[in-house]
């Protein structure tokens, strides 16, 4: 059975408002019928700081090191200060990783060795990087220059990482690990990649009507996840989580069509039908669409941010250009137009039909006019 709703305000899109670093990022979002605003920020805060998985360094072995109470000779800092350096290791799975849907842990071997020579060359003190362990790993290292320890004599030593996935921060003792090794030292993790993330909810405008909610994330990362990446992850668990109370389903509800929707949509279809020529882009960047086969802007706000640096010759400067043009228009990019029945498989096609469509429409709305 059907049960129909009064008209309900929904947002579109998100507008990204990035500053100058790309751990920080503030989104908004707006209209929201009014308490939406609240209860939508504060699932997604929650979510953000609770949820998200990253890999992270669940133990160490180092070659001849039995336990973490020691002092190893050659090198000034003792097992303790190592283990609590590696807990500020961040990394990032690797897109070409083909293994990156499993979250067993894996085992990363790297040998510490140190010469003569270089101690001589750096003032008898050779730094060791998580950079220099992981070089060739299956992860990104987001901060490869953090010293984990100071070699003082010359060694060769075989050191292993293992590295898991979890969520939050992970104390030592709930590590499962079944395959433990003699020498294995597990430790704490901090998995979690968001360092901060703030809502604010404000009134906005719709109409004549003010009493509408504009809702105003700030999301701040350690760079394991971007704010777009991990608002889309926790937007995605908390869509999960309520996939189950379909199964208490009665009645399916439909809304009335809003006041002046269709004349939003119809604003909203005279942008996307717009050809790339029709905007104020440098001769760089419509070239660079161009050469990526993208004439209208609908084809281009279909397409997710992330997948524009793949394109040739396109560059971080263009992109920001472009996100900026579309944000003065009302419009981002990755933007989902299923009510058009636009996808990004059929954009091309079906973006030409509604252009006839509207051209026909207009050409009877004036016949009318003149009659």
């Amino acid at each position: 059975m059907l049960v129909k709703y009064g008209a309900q305000k929904r947002p579109q899109n998100v507008v990204i408002k990035e500053l100058a670093t790309p751990t920080f990022a503030t989104f908004i979002v707006e209209p929201f019928e009014r308490v939406f605003g609240h209860s939508i920020g504060n699932a997604l805060r929650r979510v953000l700081l609770s949820s998200l998985e990253t890999p992270g360094i669940i133990s160490v072995r180092i070659e001849g090191i039995p336990h973490e109470f020691m002092a190893v000779e050659g090198i000034i800092e003792d097992v303790t200060s190592i283990v609590l350096n590696l807990k500020g290791v961040l990394l990032r799975r690797l897109p070409s990783d083909e293994t990156q849907t499993t979250r067993e842990s894996r085992f990363v071997t790297a040998v510490i060795d140190v010469t003569q020579e270089q101690l001589d060359e750096n003032d008898g003190q050779v730094p060791i990087t998580i950079g220099d362990l992981m070089k060739g790993a299956p992860y990104e290292v987001m901060n490869p220059d953090l010293v984990l320890f100071s070699v003082t004599a010359p060694m060769k030593r075989q050191i292993d990482f293992r590295v898991g996935y979890g969520r939050g921060y992970v104390p030592a003792d709930r590590h499962k690990i079944s395959n433990k090794l003699d020498g294995e030292i597990v430790i704490d993790t901090p998995f979690s990649p968001v360092l901060l993330a703030n809502y604010t909810v404000e009134n906005t405008r719709v109409g004549q009507d003010t009493d509408f909610d504009r809702l105003i994330l700030e999301i701040r990362t350690d760079g394991r996840l971007t704010p777009s990446e991990a608002l889309s992850f926790a937007a995605q668990i908390l869509m999960r989580n309520f996939e189950v109370f379909q199964q208490i389903q009665e009645h399916e509800i439909i809304y009335e069509q809003a006041t002046g929707e269709s004349n939003d949509d119809d604003k909203l279809l005279d942008k996307l039908v717009l050809r790339i020529d029709d905007i104020e882009l440098s001769v760089r960047s419509t070239n660079c669409l161009k050469g990526a086969n993208i004439e209208t802007i609908a084809e281009l706000v279909c397409i997710p941010e992330k997948r524009m640096l793949d394109f040739r010759n396109f560059g971080k400067k263009s992109l920001l250009e472009i996100k900026a043009k579309l944000m003065d228009m009302g419009l981002n990019l990755g933007m989902d137009l299923s009510r058009f029945d636009i996808s990004v498989d059929n954009v091309k096609d079906r973006i030409h039909e509604l252009y006839d469509e509207r051209k026909s429409k207009k050409s009877i709305d004036k016949l009318k006019g003149n009659i």
